[in-house]
């Protein structure tokens, strides 16, 4: 079974990706800053305008790390956008070193709980992404799947990573949302390797840009094209 997230600033883009056949919405904003926690006023805004699962960011600066005051902010912003219909959240945090901050992490999912989460791309940019890797994938607490693109450089430089990750067991495969960067040509060496989860955000918007609606053509294209590779596979 394939999963196509998009990304959603607004209540017309998860409209349209809904209309496009996507299955699942990230939720965030300022994407200049690779994705922030969104306005809860506009979360509701989406909740009304689809029935798509829903799946929102948890974080506050464009690096991976976080403050304690930081940190309560999100605690805060969660237990809110908890209770305005999302489906799951999107974190990660890395500590000074460049390692997985567990201890962010915990603190944030038990807000989170029970709801499922996602690992962003901060393990593309851990000092060492294979041992954060497989700090990530003994998480648990929630945590069913890992935003990565197999590099810090995008899914071009990382796909091969990305690859071997899920050919090496059934349960890695299915953890893996291949995202950041990712092209058309992707997908069929991806779904091949194992990869059913893919994430795009302005491969869905008119030449990209992130100030333009998601468009709901492309976005059934990108159905189309993650359900021939999964049917391939």
């Amino acid at each position: 079974m394939s999963l196509l997230e998009v990304i959603a600033l607004t209540a017309d883009d998860a409209r349209a990706a809904q209309d496009g056949g996507a299955d699942r919405i990230e939720v965030a904003a300022d994407m200049a800053a690779g994705g922030l926690t969104p306005d809860p006023d506009v979360v509701e805004a989406m909740r009304r305008a689809t029935s798509l699962p829903m799946r929102v960011m948890l974080r506050a600066n464009a690096g991976f790390r976080t403050t304690g005051a930081e940190l309560d902010r999100l605690r805060d912003a969660a237990a809110r956008l908890a209770g305005s219909g999302v489906d799951g959240f999107v974190l990660g945090f890395l500590d000074p070193l460049g390692q997985v901050d567990t201890a962010a992490i915990d603190k944030l999912a038990a807000v989170t709980a029970p709801l499922p989460w996602t690992f962003h791309r901060a393990l593309d940019n851990a000092a060492d992404p294979a041992q954060a890797w497989e700090v990530v994938r003994g998480l648990g607490g929630g945590l069913d799947t890992v935003l990565t693109a197999g590099s810090a450089r995008g899914v071009d430089a990382g796909v091969d990573v990305l690859a071997r990750r899920a050919q090496r067991d059934g349960d890695s495969a299915s953890m893996i949302l291949a995202g950041g960067g990712l092209r058309r040509r992707h997908v069929a060496v991806l779904a091949a390797a194992g990869v059913s989860a893919f994430h795009v955000g302005g491969a869905v918007r008119p030449d990209g840009a992130w100030d333009a609606t998601v468009d709901a053509a492309l976005v059934a294209e990108w159905r189309s094209l993650v359900s021939a590779a999964a049917d391939g596979a």
